[in-house]
C-alpha cells in the first residue's frame, strides 16, 4: 500500500526502480541458468563417449578391474593430462572403489546409478547431471561407461566433466580485474539507463503535477478562479497528447465553473436587493391598509358615510396593489422556476392583436392616444400558448401607455420575417436613455424617466415577459431614442393553418 504523501512521480519512480531491479535480477538469472545449461550440454555431448573410449582402449578396464591401486595411478595419470576431469569407479551398486581424487576430498563414498542408467539406455535428456563425489549435495555433467568382467557387470567407470579444479580456475577467472571491470562498466551502464528513464519519467509527468497543482489551489480557494494564483496553461485540445487535451478540458472547466460562479454571486446579490425592495413595496401598501382598517374599526360611529366610503376605496386600492405586486412575485418565481406547462395551440396573430387592442382602447383614449394595428402580413398563422403573449402584449401595452403623453401614438405592427412573424408595440413616449437600456430587464429595475401614476409599478413587468417570450426560443429586443419613443419586438414561428 503506497504512503498517502508519496506523489504519482514518486510512486512511479519507485515502481520503475523496483521493476528494474527486479527485471535485470530475472532476466541475469535467466540468461546465467541458458548459458550455464547450453554449455554443459555441448561439453557433455562433446564428451558423451569418453568413459566408452577409456574403458574399452585400456587394459586394466577391458578385462575386469582387479588391481585397485594400479587403477588408481591410470586415473591420476589421465587427471594429469586432463585437469578438466575427475575419474571414478563404482560397483554395480554405485559404491566408489577408487578414485582420482586425494584422499580427504570425497565427501560421499556411493553414487546414484539413475542418471546412469538414463545416459547408457540412450534416452538421456541433455544436460544430464549426475553425483558429485566431492560434494554432498552437488551436481555435475558426467560420462560413464560399464565394465564387465566377461558377462559379469563389475562396475562403472564415472568421468566427472568439469572437476574442482577446473571450478576454481573458472571462479579465479570471474574475480579477475578485467572481469571485474567489465561488471563495473554494465552496473554503471544500466544506472545510467536507469537515471535517464527516471529524467525521462519526470519530463512526462511534469505537466500533470503542474495540473493537479492547479486543481489543488483551484479547490483550496473555495472554486473561485478569481485570487486562486492559477496560470491557465496553453493547454491544447487537438495534441495527441492525453494530459494535454485533459488540462485544455480543466481549463474550460475552469472557466465555465468561475463564469457560473460569477452569475449565481450575481443572481445572489440580485435577489438580496429584489428581496429588500420588495420587502419595501409590500410593506407600503400594507401599512396604508393597517391605517385605515384601524380608523375605520376605531372611529366606524363617528365618520360619516361619504369619510366611510372614501376610507373603503383607498383601503380597496392598497389591496389591488398587495394584489397584483404579489401575483407579480409568484408569476416571476414560477418562471425562474422552470416548471411551466406549454399550452401550443395554433391561432391567427392579427385576430389576436385586434382583440388586444380593443382592450386597452378606452384606457388609451382617456389620455388622448392613438392606439392602432398595422399587419404587413395580415394572415399569419402562429403556434404558440395564446395566452402567454397575450400576456406579453398586455404588459407591453401597458407600460407604453404610461410611458406615452397625450396626444401620442402607439402601433401593434406584425411583419414577416423567413419563417417567423416579428410582433412590434412602438410607441411616442419618453424613451429610455442608452445607459439605461441594458438594465430595462432587470427584476425591480426602474428607469430615471418612469411616469408615475396612480397605480403602484414594482419593475417586474419586463421580466416577466422577457422569460416568457424565452419559451418560444425569441427575444425580447428594445430599441429606444429618448424624447423619441420606443420600440420592443419579438418574433413567434408560423405555421399552416389547419
Amino acid at each position: 500500500m503506497w504512503h498517502p504523501k508519496l506523489c504519482f512521480y514518486q510512486r512511479l519512480s519507485v515502481s520503475l526502480v523496483a521493476g528494474f531491479f527486479l527485471v535485470i535480477a530475472l532476466l541475469t538469472t535467466a540468461s546465467t541458468y541458458l548459458q550455464t545449461s547450453i554449455k554443459h550440454e555441448g561439453e557433455q555431448r562433446l564428451h558423451l563417449k569418453l568413459a566408452e573410449h577409456l574403458a574399452s582402449d585400456n587394459p586394466l578396464l577391458k578385462t575386469g578391474v582387479y588391481d585397485y591401486e594400479a587403477l588408481k595411478n591410470l586415473f591420476h595419470t589421465l587427471m594429469l593430462l586432463g585437469p578438466n576431469f575427475e575419474f571414478y569407479f563404482a560397483d554395480a551398486s554405485g559404491k566408489l572403489l577408487t578414485y582420482s581424487a586425494k584422499p580427504g576430498e570425497i565427501v560421499r563414498e556411493n553414487i546414484s546409478l539413475e542418471p546412469i542408467n538414463q545416459m547408457l539406455s540412450g534416452e538421456a535428456v541433455f544436460p544430464l547431471y549426475g553425483d558429485d563425489p566431492k560434494s554432498a549435495s552437488r551436481q555435475k555433467i558426467f560420462s560413464a561407461a560399464p565394465v564387465y568382467n566377461g558377462d559379469e557387470l563389475q562396475g562403472y567407470l564415472y568421468v566427472i566433466i568439469g572437476g574442482s579444479q577446473y571450478d576454481s580456475i573458472k571462479d579465479g577467472l570471474q574475480k579477475s580485474k578485467g572481469v571485474q571491470q567489465f561488471a563495473l562498466v554494465v552496473a554503471a551502464g544500466l544506472l545510467f539507463l536507469l537515471f535517464a528513464l527516471l529524467l525521462l519519467f519526470r519530463f512526462f509527468t511534469a505537466p500533470l503535477k503542474r495540473l493537479s497543482d492547479d486543481m489543488d489551489r483551484f479547490r483550496n480557494n473555495g472554486f473561485d478562479l478569481t485570487g486562486s494564483g492559477i496560470k491557465l496553461l496553453p493547454w491544447r485540445n487537438e495534441s495527441r497528447n492525453e494530459i494535454q487535451r485533459l488540462g485544455f478540458a480543466f481549463n474550460e472547466m475552469l472557466k465555465h465553473i468561475d463564469k457560473q460562479w460569477q452569475q449565481i454571486k450575481t443572481n445572489d446579490n440580485q435577489r438580496r436587493a429584489l428581496l429588500a425592495d420588495l420587502s419595501h413595496d409590500l410593506r407600503t401598501p400594507l401599512a396604508n391598509l393597517q391605517g385605515y382598517v384601524e380608523t375605520l374599526s376605531l372611529k366606524d360611529k363617528q365618520l360619516d358615510e361619504k369619510d366611510r366610503a372614501h376610507f373603503i376605496q383607498i383601503c380597496m386600492k392598497n389591496l389591488r396593489n398587495l394584489k397584483r405586486l404579489i401575483d407579480q412575485i409568484f408569476e416571476l418565481a414560477y418562471l425562474e422556476s422552470g416548471h411551466i406547462k406549454m399550452k401550443l395551440e395554433v391561432f391567427q396573430l392579427a385576430e389576436l392583436l385586434h382583440d388586444i387592442a380593443a382592450k386597452f382602447k378606452m384606457k388609451a383614449e382617456a389620455k388622448n392616444i392613438e392606439l392602432s394595428v398595422s399587419l404587413q402580413q395580415a394572415g399569419g398563422f402562429v403556434k404558440a400558448d395564446i395566452e402567454k403573449v397575450e400576456r406579453v402584449l398586455s404588459n407591453l401595452i401597458e407600460n407604453a401607455i404610461r410611458h406615452t403623453p397625450e396626444n401620442g401614438k402607439i402601433t401593434l405592427e406584425v411583419t414577416g420575417k423567413a419563417d417567423r412573424l416579428v410582433v412590434s408595440v412602438a410607441d411616442t413616449g419618453v424613451g429610455i436613455s442608452s445607459e439605461e437600456i441594458g438594465k430595462i430587464f432587470d427584476a425591480r429595475y426602474q428607469a430615471s424617466n418612469t411616469e408615475r401614476d396612480a397605480t403602484t409599478h414594482v419593475g417586474l413587468g419586463l421580466a416577466i415577459s422577457q422569460k416568457l417570450i424565452a419559451l418560444f426560443d425569441s427575444k425580447l429586443e428594445v430599441s429606444s431614442e429618448l424624447g423619441c419613443g420606443t420600440k420592443f419586438s419579438f418574433c413567434l414561428q408560423t405555421v399552416e393553418p389547419r
